[in-house]
Parts: structure tokens; C-alpha cells; sequence
């Protein structure tokens, strides 16, 4: 199975598990775009439904592709009776958008599981003459000193090829988002943007947190939940909360 094929099978975790994404960042999309109520907007890999609220709440006419049938059927419980909200159960890389429909092309945290040799040009061909194309992602960036000390040791007893950078890096500066941009040759350079946020979980939110993740689920049951109940057990000796600093790094840029 591929990573990104896990998610589906534990698409009522993500609904619940996975935070959405700071709301000036979208403020800042619609203000450097131009967009406003009505315009058309494809995004991404919805999973199902966390960016998406925050861009339907500005209104606009909204696309949403997911190749999960789980994770689009979650979203749809979650938008029933939305007017200008059409949800599509496909990879982007297979589905043919009619040609120049969109001002925005987004993508929140699913554009790395989108073959590069499709992404830009499949995305450049959806967009109208003034388009553009933001991809963003959450980036865990701050533990408490005593998780990083503690946790450590159980990765290494239980699954220590998850101890290391998250898989989020790739949306970081140094990660390799901002160069495929300049590189693809549909887009002009991306702009870059960074919104700091923390996150705060008890010990049964986290826990959930990590049974959405793709790197988790790679690992076989019996050592995934032992690294998960040793974690949980790791919270719960300091207070049952767990307060996580994140930035969500977006990169912007108009089609050319």
C-alpha cells in the first residue's frame, strides 16, 4: 500500500485528529491572489475537509479532489447542504480539470504526494491566465524539552525509523518545496510566508494525532501502538497536556 493510501483506512481518526491551518494565511492568499466570493478554487488533496473550511468560509466556488473514498465521504458528512462545494474522489495526477477553470490551485500538506512530474504542469493547466498556486503545510517545530528527553528513547525501543525529521520538513525553507517551484517552469518564484502557532493536546488527542499519520501507519501494528501507548504514557507523567509549537509555511506563486 502506498503512505498516502494509509490515511484513507483511518479516515474517522483524521476528521477528528488533524488541525486546520492559521486563518491569516488564507487572509493573505485572497489579498495577494485578488480572490473574492464566487471565484473558482481547486484544492488539492482535501482529506477530509481541514483547509477546506477555511476556504469556503470566504465564499469561494470550491473543487475538492481526494484519491481516499473514506476521507471524501467524511468531508461530505461534514459540508452536507453546501451550496458552491463539489467534492471529486481522484489523484491529481489521473483527474483532467477542465482547462484554465480556476483562480487557485491549493494544497494544504498533500502536495508531496503528488508525482512532481505531473504536479506543476497538471496545476498550470487548470489555472486561468491569472492564476496562482499555493502549497502550505503544518510543520511541527517546538517540544518541551522533557518530551524530546523522554520520547527519544521509546522511538528507539519500539520504531526508531520514525526518530529523525518529521516528514513535514519537506515543506520547511531548507526542504525542497521552493526549488521544484523555480523549477518547474509553469510558475514564477514562489513567495514565502511563515505563520507561527502552537497546538495543545491532551493525552488521548495526541495519541489519535499519531494513528492519522502516514509515517505511523507504515510501522507494523504491534510496535506502532507499543511506541503509542509508551508516548501516551509519556504525557500522562507530566500532566496529561502536551503543548507543541508549529509553523505553517506557505508558498505562493502565479502561473506563467
Amino acid at each position: 500500500m502506498e503512505l498516502r493510501a494509509t490515511f484513507d483506512t483511518v479516515a474517522e481518526i483524521y476528521d477528528t485528529a488533524r488541525p486546520g491551518y492559521p486563518e491569516p494565511m488564507f487572509d493573505d492568499i485572497a489579498e495577494i491572489v485578488g480572490l473574492g466570493p464566487g471565484d473558482p478554487v481547486l484544492e488539492v488533496g482535501c482529506g477530509s475537509g481541514q483547509a477546506t473550511e477555511s476556504l469556503y468560509a470566504r465564499r469561494y466556488a470550491i473543487t475538492a479532489l481526494d484519491p481516499g473514498p473514506a476521507l471524501i465521504a467524511a468531508a461530505r458528512r461534514r459540508f452536507a447542504g453546501a451550496r458552491d462545494l463539489a467534492f471529486v474522489t481522484a489523484n491529481f495526477e489521473d483527474w483532467a480539470p477542465p482547462g484554465g477553470a480556476f483562480r487557485l490551485v491549493a494544497a494544504a500538506q498533500a502536495w508531496h504526494w503528488v508525482p512532481h512530474t505531473h504536479a506543476f504542469a497538471n496545476a498550470a493547466q487548470a489555472l486561468k491566465s491569472d492564476g496562482w498556486l499555493a502549497v502550505f503545510g503544518n510543520c511541527p517545530m517546538r517540544y518541551p524539552a522533557w518530551f524530546t528527553r523522554g520520547a527519544q528513547p521509546l522511538y528507539m525501543a519500539h520504531a526508531p525509523e520514525l526518530w529523525g525529521a518529521p516528514p513535514e520538513s519537506w515543506y520547511l525553507p531548507q526542504g525542497p518545496v521552493a526549488g521544484l517551484f523555480a523549477g518547474s517552469g509553469w510558475f514564477a518564484p514562489a513567495t514565502h510566508r511563515v505563520y507561527p502557532w502552537g497546538w495543545g493536546h491532551t493525552t488521548a488527542s495526541f495519541q489519535a494525532f499519531l494513528r492519522s499519520r502516514s509515517d505511523f501507519n507504515a510501522v507494523p501494528e504491534v510496535r506502532r501502538e507499543a511506541l503509542i501507548a509508551a508516548l501516551g504514557k509519556l504525557v500522562d507523567d507530566h500532566g496529561g497536556e502536551l503543548e507543541i509549537g508549529y509553523e505553517s509555511h506557505l508558498y505562493l506563486a502565479a502561473v506563467v
